[in-house]
């Protein structure tokens, strides 16, 4: 059996071409130490160069498992050229990143004590994504679930505030450790710098500080691991899609048409980069006047929706507008806590439960990959 399913595997892997070299995974000598066992495990070192898309150990994986026979998957991606370095602009060949003095990132690396890892996107600043992210990540620790969240927006981090906590983590053998508010694992830059300090930070160090939170926080094991991302699409999702296996994002959008568009391109860079939209979130999705009934619009309607048909994907959920909201996310005070029966926070409440049936429906097979 071992060896009709070594030949199928062979046959896959001859299969996928590296579009840089015009060839084929066996004939350009990238699989190397290929062993099939009888039980159906599949190991293998896979030279993966700097030039070369990361995004080949996924698709190489998932066309693996999709062998009948095949019960695990074990890629070691060695880089043939030795560690990558800080260079000021990418290897020929390489996808140039938004902002320049970016070094091209290692392959993605496994972080299987994270659980599912998802990114909270949003294409321009002020929809309400930390509203969501914070929310989503409470009412899972309020449903039992082991809880994450890091605070990516290097240049903006509202993590702290959002979750009214501002202590400086302590340092444990070598290792950070994570505060802890409302039963949720928190890291943000916010915690290390003065609040009033302005990052005025490139590339490069966007990608050290994010990828410092994933290996030296002691995050212990989780259920679910969430990324609060700035807006837009620039370094610090790169940096993200290329340091941590992502299993899925949520993208977040209020109803008008330019958020929406905003919205649309942060979405599409997702999908470039093979990681699954698990659905949109609009925010600010009006308001009802409680004593007349009497529902107000205040940012257009139907965006979400819109939005989420263009992508493919579910609404995940529509957040309305409600009075002090805004002041109980200031005191630290989640909706999903402090009101968990008031509109805003069934409509989370619905929403987390939205997100968690797509995690579960859309996980993707992720390569496993030793460093």
């Amino acid at each position: 059996m071992s060896d009709t399913l070594e030949a199928q595997v062979g046959a896959v892997l001859s299969r996928i071409k590296n579009p840089r070299l015009d060839s084929d995974l066996m004939s350009a000598g990238m699989v190397r130490d290929l062993q099939v066992a009888g039980d159906g495990r599949v190991a293998f070192t896979f030279l993966l160069g700097r030039s070369d898309p990361a995004t080949l150990v996924r698709e190489t994986r998932t066309a693996l498992k999709a062998l009948s026979g095949v019960t695990d998957v074990k890629i070691t991606v060695v880089d043939p050229s030795g560690p990558a370095q800080s260079t000021h602009a990418p290897p020929t060949g390489a996808p140039m990143p938004q902002s320049t003095g970016m070094p091209q990132p290692p392959s993605p690396a496994e972080y299987s004590n994270l659980g599912r890892v998802i990114a909270i996107s949003s294409g321009k600043g002020g929809v309400g994504k930390s509203t969501v992210a914070v929310n989503l990540a409470v009412a899972l620790a309020r449903d039992g679930k082991r809880v994450g969240i890091m605070d990516a927006d290097i240049y903006g981090p509202n993590v702290p505030r959002m979750f009214g906590i501002f202590d400086k983590p302590a340092v444990v053998g070598g290792r950070i450790q994570p505060l802890v508010a409302h039963g949720v694992k928190l890291m943000s830059i916010g915690f290390l710098v003065e609040r009033d300090a302005a990052a005025i930070w490139r590339g490069p160090i966007i990608m050290k500080v994010l990828q410092q939170f994933l290996r030296d926080v002691e995050w212990g094991e989780l259920d679910y691991f969430l990324v609060d991302m700035p807006p837009g699409t620039g370094d610090a999702q790169l940096s993200l899609v290329q340091s941590a296996q992502v299993s899925g994002a949520v993208i977040v959008t209020t109803p008008q048409e330019m958020a929406v568009g905003d919205a649309l391109r942060g979405a599409k860079m997702f999908e470039k980069v093979n990681v699954p939209v698990y659905g949109v979130v609009e925010n600010m999705a009006g308001f009802t006047d409680p004593a007349t009934g009497q529902r107000f619009e205040f940012f257009s309607s139907g965006g979400g929706q819109r939005l989420a048909t263009e992508l493919g994907v579910p609404l995940l959920g529509q957040i309305p507008l409600q009075p002090g909201l805004a002041e109980q996310a200031d005191q630290g005070l989640p909706v999903v806590l402090s009101a968990p029966d008031s509109p805003a926070g069934v409509a989370l409440g619905a929403m987390t439960r939205a997100v968690v049936r797509e995690a579960g429906a859309r996980s993707m097979s992720l390569p496993i990959i030793n460093q």
